[in-house]
């Protein structure tokens, strides 16, 4: 069962041959590898989607400033704009993903989903797709094993670290498990949930990991806004029919191939892009400073 996630040809090609749904394979390969019933690994997908909607929540009802000052509400902000650029549903799906990612900025509870940089996406996604689309808690739970096998391909092939592939490996891969979710559960087919899956790494292929002051907090937070509202829109071309030309696994291959040629700079180290402006330098030495505990000295002995 291990080797059926080796690349989205092989699970596509299973769903065929048995007839599965999109999620059996995955949860086949939960009791696999995990020696869990099905039974328990249901109960853990439920908790896991619980603290994902308790970090929506949270992140629109409790006060999100972080240790550094960078993260100031800014879910609740857009939440509560007189200006509305977005329709009602954009706007939803923005300010969960804001607020959820806010949440682990500010050190709350989070499901890293792949990781915890980009650990407001799915909350977003599915929350916002289960509100719209009126659907029950176990149509969600499939979508999270539907995640979970895009995941586990992206990280055969590629890598889901943004010190390995840059933010493209960490948002691009959250919101490719998203667009796949959503599709699976609005009825689409395999093939068009693949196409979500290209579609969206095609579009945030390339993009750094450049964390202002080595901290998860900017550009990082918008960034799983924009990577829910990508995923969104790969899922609604993928959905009507439209090819994505390059096939899902030559996607993956050419994010693995982009990380793995990406200057160390960009990939986590806070060391360029937008790391490297002057304004982030002037903050890295506030947050620094501020994190220091000067000890007393000590009596030599």
């Amino acid at each position: 069962m291990s080797l059926l996630f080796n690349d989205f040809a092989s699970w596509q090609a299973h769903c065929a041959k048995t007839g599965e749904a999109l999620w059996q394979p995955v949860l086949a390969y939960e009791v696999e590898q995990k020696g869990r019933s099905e039974e328990e690994i249901w109960d853990g997908l439920q908790r896991a989607y619980d603290v994902m909607r308790d970090a929506v929540r949270t992140g629109l009802s409790e006060d999100m400033t972080s240790r550094s000052g960078m993260i100031k509400n800014g879910a609740k902000k857009v939440a509560a704009s007189p200006v509305t650029v977005l329709s009602p549903e954009f706007k939803m799906l923005v300010t969960r993903a804001l607020g959820a990612k806010e949440v682990n900025s500010c050190m709350g509870r989070v499901v890293a989903a792949p990781t915890a940089g980009a650990s407001g996406i799915l909350p977003g996604i599915l929350t916002t797709t289960q509100e719209l689309h009126k659907l029950d808690d176990r149509c969600i739970l499939e979508g999270l094993l539907v995640a979970a096998g895009v995941a586990l391909i992206i990280e055969q092939n590629a890598s889901l670290a943004g010190a390995v592939g840059g933010c493209q490996a960490e948002t691009g891969s959250a919101a490719a498990m998203g667009a796949g979710a959503i599709v699976y559960c609005l009825g689409g087919s395999v093939e068009q949930a693949f196409a979500a899956v290209a579609i969206t790494i095609q579009c945030m292929l390339g993009l750094v990991c450049d964390p202002v002051a080595g901290l998860v907090e900017v550009p990082c937070v918008v960034r799983n806004a924009s990577a829910s509202a990508i995923a969104f829109s790969s899922a609604q071309i993928a959905i009507a029919g439209v090819d994505p030309v390059i096939p899902v696994d030559q996607c993956v291959q050419a994010l693995g191939e982009v990380g793995e040629s990406m200057e160390t700079r960009y990939k986590e180290t806070a060391l360029g892009g937008l790391a490297n402006t002057p304004r982030a330098r002037q903050i890295e030495q506030k947050v620094l400073v501020q994190d220091i505990q000067i000890l007393p000295d000590q009596p030599e002995a």
